[in-house]
C-alpha cells in the first residue's frame, strides 16, 4: 500500500467550490436501482463537488483481512516490536475500501480537531480528509484525531457524471454525521435510509431519489 507524502494530489480537492447546491459533506446512499455492483448498498462521503466532477469516500465496506495496526508495521510508521501495543491502542481505526480508484493510496477521514497546513482538507461540519502518512504518525504516538478511518482508493465521477447518476435514480443523498461515518459500518447503511424515512427492505428497484 502506498500513502502519498506529497498531499492530496487532485486538483479537484484543491478548496471547496463557493457555489451552493453542491454535495460537499453529503453521503450518498446507493438505491436499490443501482447499476454498478461494485456500489451496491454502498454509503459515500462526499469529499469535494464541482463542475469539474466528484470525489467521496466509501464508508461502509470493511476491507477484508486488513487491520490497522499492521498496516503502521508494514509502513514503518512503528517498529515491528511495537506492534503488539499499537494493536490494543488502535484496533478501533477501521480501514475501509474507499473505491474503486487508486486503491494502493490511502485516506484517512477523521474529526477537525487534527489539522496539517497544506495537507488536510476540511470538509464539513467538522470533518476533514488527509492523504499523508503524516497523519498516521500522529494516530500511532496518540496525538492523532479523536475519530478516524483509513480508506484504500476512492470513488471519481467526470464533470456531469454523479449528476447524471444521481438524475437517472442510481443514488440517493442525506445529510452526513459522525455515526454514518465513525460507527459501526454494517449498520451505516440502514441507518442512512432511515435518515431519509425509508425502511430499506420496502424501497422497490424502481424507486425515485429524495
Amino acid at each position: 500500500m502506498k500513502i502519498p507524502k506529497t498531499g492530496l494530489g487532485q486538483k479537484s480537492l484543491g478548496g471547496k467550490p463557493p457555489a451552493r447546491g453542491y454535495l460537499d459533506g453529503q453521503m450518498l446512499i446507493a438505491s436499490p436501482s443501482m447499476s454498478d455492483d461494485r456500489f451496491a448498498k454502498s454509503l459515500i462521503y462526499i469529499c469535494a463537488h464541482s463542475p469539474e466532477g466528484a470525489m467521496g469516500i466509501v464508508v461502509n465496506q470493511p476491507a477484508s483481512n486488513i487491520k490497522f495496526p499492521d498496516l503502521l508495521v508494514q509502513l514503518n510508521v512503528v517498529p515491528d516490536r511495537d506492534a503488539i501495543e499499537v494493536s490494543t491502542r488502535h484496533d478501533d481505526v477501521m480501514v475501509m475500501k474507499g473505491g474503486p480508484v487508486e486503491t494502493g493510496r490511502g485516506f484517512v477521514l477523521h474529526s477537525s480537531d487534527f489539522f496539517i497546513e497544506n495537507s488536510t482538507l476540511p470538509i464539513d461540519e467538522g470533518i476533514c480528509l488527509t492523504a499523508t502518512i503524516d497523519i498516521l504518525e500522529a494516530i500511532a504516538t496518540g496525538s492523532g484525531p479523536e475519530s478516524a478511518i483509513l480508506a484504500l482508493g476512492y470513488a471519481g465521477w467526470a464533470p456531469g457524471q454523479l449528476e447524471a447518476e444521481i438524475q437517472n435514480n442510481g443514488w440517493l443523498h442525506c445529510t452526513a454525521d459522525p455515526e454514518l461515518i465513525f460507527g459501526e459500518p454494517e449498520s451505516k447503511y440502514e441507518k442512512a435510509m432511515r435518515k431519509l424515512g425509508i425502511a430499506p427492505g420496502m424501497l422497490s428497484s424502481e424507486a425515485g431519489h429524495a
